[in-house]
């Protein structure tokens, strides 16, 4: 960690923000402090947020988690340390990439959702029962299950919200919306692992609010539907 750190406050530097030497090892060292170990909220809490963020951003999720763990700002479950692999964060970094500039253009966003919808939810769940699958087999069914569904929530919600959004000329309100989610993912690894109490809470909120979306968009979730439908079994889609 301390010199993945040391590389930050060298980049920090060369764009013109100065980090003293103090103030640096106080940062490092409470990071090492908090991250260090997780107890149980903390492992329910990941399990959660993998599988949410998941819906979201697949690849991002294991892009993130697997940097945080090979950089020392957070000790993964053994479930989850193969995601510190060079390879598995090279593969996810060049795939997180092309997913952040096609979930940017309108349709071929959709498009990508589709071919994903096999990818997100399986990925979802199998994180989350990483966070105990080593440990308890029990345990990681259930964190499975929790993340299964969490990814099928969020999944839905954001097919349904850009399917609605879609149906607009302009394309700034697409970009806002991917841009959102790219926030999204990070901000929720970042509270679940800094503060699982209050990522619960959040949780909690997104959950409802994603149900309500999906109840208000209703009509535009029959139309994923339908072109989900059309597209794996290889007729042409509804209108």
């Amino acid at each position: 960690m301390d010199a993945l750190w040391l590389h930050i406050v060298q980049w920090l530097h060369t764009v013109g923000l100065h980090v003293d030497a103090g103030t640096a090892r106080e940062v490092a060292g409470g990071m090492a402090e908090v991250t260090q170990k997780l107890d149980m909220p903390s492992l329910l809490a990941l399990a959660a947020a993998l599988g949410w963020a998941s819906g979201f951003r697949l690849y991002a999720v294991v892009f993130i988690v697997g940097l945080m763990g090979a950089g020392g700002w957070l000790a993964l479950p053994a479930g989850l340390q193969v995601l510190q692999s060079p390879l598995v964060l090279a593969v996810a970094g060049s795939l997180m990439l092309v997913e952040f500039f096609a979930d940017k253009v309108p349709w071929i966003d959709s498009a990508w959702d589709a071919v994903h919808t096999v990818i997100r939810v399986p990925g979802g769940a199998l994180l989350a029962a990483g966070v105990f699958g080593a440990d308890s087999a029990t345990m990681g069914v259930v964190a499975g299950l929790l993340g299964g569904s969490l990814a099928a929530t969020s999944m839905a919600t954001k097919m349904t919200t850009r399917a609605a959004v879609n149906t607009s000329p302009e394309p700034f309100s697409n970009w806002g919306l991917s841009f959102l989610e790219d926030g999204l993912v990070v901000a929720v690894v970042w509270l679940a692992t800094q503060h699982p109490v209050a990522f619960g809470i959040a949780l909690v909120v997104m959950v409802v609010i994603s149900v309500l979306l999906l109840v208000v968009l209703f009509k535009f979730l029959r139309a994923v539907v339908r072109r989900l439908s059309s597209f794996f079994s290889g007729s042409p889609g509804v209108a």
